[in-house]
């Protein structure tokens, strides 16, 4: 137990007036969290200081606690601050146990005993960093294709490893989706905090919800601080991949916006291209008569003017869900072709910004982003993961599938009819006839309001053509627009296309996959393809909530154990094992026939023509996170150096 010295009354101290203006603002489950960390006193989790639960999906900024015993709260993390900053105390080392227990305290809630090394990683007081033996064999590099979320994570870690690599990245600037999706209200529907990495937690969001410019600046500020810019090479898109068994290196041949071509060729390539890269948009006669603008949602021009013009919106998916609420009032008329019903989620957070003075408390006292960020961690990861397991035993499987998921469905069906109050005609329109979460979760955007308006119409038959004039749908009717939107997503089942990627055999990975039916190892690698390792790969979406980054740094931190592996000397490749990948994969299988995503009740871009899911994952994060902790070298084929080179 640490003594505190009562700075907070020395009016010489820094800013002081400042941070305890800031911590009116501060939750205060948080700023417990972080007084018992650096001053190691126990009093602060129990008694009168214990929070209370608060309202479901809130924030619980107050921990439900008496006003008095809040002031004494924030009285007290000022002097801990304070004296922090004077070298006083500092952050005292946690045991994976201790974190555990004081997040229990803070969130009001039980969390299983095995969570604890998980949990200290996302807080930072365990590291994932990954050692790789020096010196490295003589021209070994990683190649990257995509300077995305991932690739540039994959890049931040080999930088810091010593590890030579380039990234080549199709277009000229960094960022991935988040440089290509600049339509009106796009953003992320993970709280802001969630979305940044476990070893640079962002305490600068000024959003809950960060919209789509944010998110940008922070994986570009990552690029300039850790130096990664000077290793992506721009405008320069990778068309083909193949194997050279007998030097066990990988030769990419690259084109650049001109047509002029290049190769690039290293002993170790790692793909970052995502799965929301490749819009898709559907057949529909006639699109190419349209007299008016007409784009897809990831290809937004922003030179398109849609004020006081009518806009046709097809697909009512996520894109559409931030779109739509968006533009409505500044155009003349948005007219909303829906295929689907969705199920869409409130969050109290979700249109907050996050005050002033805890932007400010978030860059003064990094520890208090690190814990806020965990406790979002817990709360929008795998709490909701029993709810999308299937219950054989469950009587009425057409409309959920167990008794949490019935209770969600109840929950949402009456949130659905409050948002749309007297309008019950839309009723029929609005709420889905299949069990929550068979899609991806939403996040209400203000859509059932958004649809009432008198400027919107929901249009809910289906779509026959597109006219010079408009949208024609089954009934004959012409719908007039200015411009036509696809809301209606990527070619997620389309997993690293359109390259073309050959392996040892000489067969292509597509080839190798079959139509939209893409399979990996651990969601990382395959079979006949040596030293390559696919980021955000087939059956690694966690469809339970979360974040993209978390399941994104258990990948990285795998892929930089082969790496070590392979900087080690002696071994020049590594090629999963053919049982061990058929085995991965139909314990995979197995597991998804069991989750709500195979129901058949509703169409999902989780899964293929034939039933199988191949985008999302059935296991909890804590199950991917086990399964990827440590690198098996028993699971891969191991070439050595000299077998490649006779």
């Amino acid at each position: 137990m640490t003594q505190l010295i009562n700075r907070a009354e020395d009016d010489s101290a820094p800013d002081r007036d400042r941070l305890a203006a800031a911590l009116e603002d501060a939750n205060i489950p948080t700023l417990l969290l972080v007084l018992a960390h650096l001053t190691g006193e126990e009093k602060w989790l129990s008694g009168k200081y214990r929070p209370q639960r608060g309202p479901v999906l809130d924030d619980n900024d107050s921990g439900s606690l008496p006003e008095d015993v809040q002031a004494e709260i924030r009285s007290a993390a000022l002097r801990a601050i304070l004296d922090a900053e004077s070298g006083l105390i500092a952050e005292r080392p946690l045991t994976p146990e201790q974190v555990t227990r004081m997040l229990e305290v803070a969130l009001v809630e039980e969390i299983p005993d095995e969570y604890g090394e998980l949990l200290a990683e996302e807080l930072g007081v365990l590291s994932r960093d990954v050692e790789v033996p020096h010196p490295l064999p003589e021209g070994f590099e990683v190649l990257i294709i995509g300077a995305g979320l991932s690739g540039i994570a994959l890049a931040i870690k080999l930088k810091g490893a010593g590890v030579p690599f380039t990234v080549i990245e199709k277009n000229h600037e960094i960022g991935g989706t988040w440089w290509e999706n600049v339509y009106p209200g796009c953003g992320v529907d993970t709280p802001s905090h969630l979305y940044s990495f476990s070893f640079e937690p962002n305490g600068e969001w000024s959003r809950f919800f960060a919209k789509r410019p944010e998110v940008h600046s922070y994986l570009a500020r990552l690029v300039d601080d850790y130096g990664i810019r000077e290793h992506i090479v721009f405008g320069h898109e990778v068309e083909r991949a193949d194997f050279d068994a007998a030097t066990t290196t990988w030769k990419l041949d690259v084109v650049d916006g001109s047509g002029v071509r290049t190769s690039y060729t290293a002993p170790m390539l790692a793909t970052g291209v995502g799965m929301v890269n490749r819009p898709s948009i559907p057949s529909i006669p006639g699109a190419g008569t349209f007299a008016g603008p007409i784009m897809h949602t990831a290809q937004w021009d922003p030179e398109v003017e849609y004020a006081g013009k009518t806009v046709a919106v097809i697909g009512t998916g996520a894109s559409a869900m931030q779109l739509v609420p968006s533009i409505a009032g500044v155009a003349k008329k948005v007219v909303v072709f829906q295929r689907s019903k969705q199920w869409a989620v409130p969050h109290p957070n979700y249109h907050r910004d996050v005050p002033e003075g805890v932007r400010y408390l978030m860059g003064r006292l990094p520890l208090y982003a690190r814990w806020y960020r965990l406790r979002a961690f817990w709360n929008f990861s795998d709490r909701l993961h029993s709810s999308l397991r299937i219950d054989p035993e469950w009587t009425k499987p057409e409309l959920s599938i167990n008794d949490q998921n019935e209770r969600h469905r109840i929950f949402l069906t009456k949130y659905i009819k409050d948002q749309l109050g007297d309008r019950t005609d839309l009723h029929d329109a609005c709420i889905p006839e299949y069990p929550p979460y068979g899609k991806r979760p939403l996040l209400d955007n203000g859509w059932f309001r958004t649809i009432q308006r008198d400027d919107v119409d929901l249009v809910t038959t289906n779509v026959e053509q597109i006219a010079p004039e408009g949208v024609i749908t089954t009934d004959g009717t012409l719908h007039e627009a200015d411009i036509v939107v696809w809301a209606t997503g990527f070619k997620a089942l389309q997993f690293l296309w359109p390259m073309e990627i050959h392996g040892v055999s000489g067969k292509s990975l597509a080839e190798q996959w079959g139509d939209h039916d893409a399979r990996a190892y651990l969601g990382v690698t395959v079979p006949d393809f040596p030293n390559m390792f696919i980021l955000n790969g087939p059956n690694t979406n966690a469809g339970h909530g979360g974040s993209a980054i978390l399941a994104c740094e258990f990948q990285v931190r795998y892929i930089m154990q082969a790496i070590a592996r392979l900087a080690a000397g002696g071994v020049a490749g590594l090629e999963v094992d053919e049982d061990v990948f058929w085995a991965y994969n139909k314990e995979l299988d197995a597991e998804l026939d069991k989750c709500i995503w195979s129901h058949p009740g509703m169409t999902t871009w989780y899964r293929n023509e034939a039933g199988r899911i191949v985008v999302s994952s059935p296991w909890t994060y804590l199950d991917s996170w086990s399964r990827m902790r440590h690198f098996d070298a028993a699971d891969y084929r191991e070439i050595r150096a000299a077998d490649a080179s006779s």
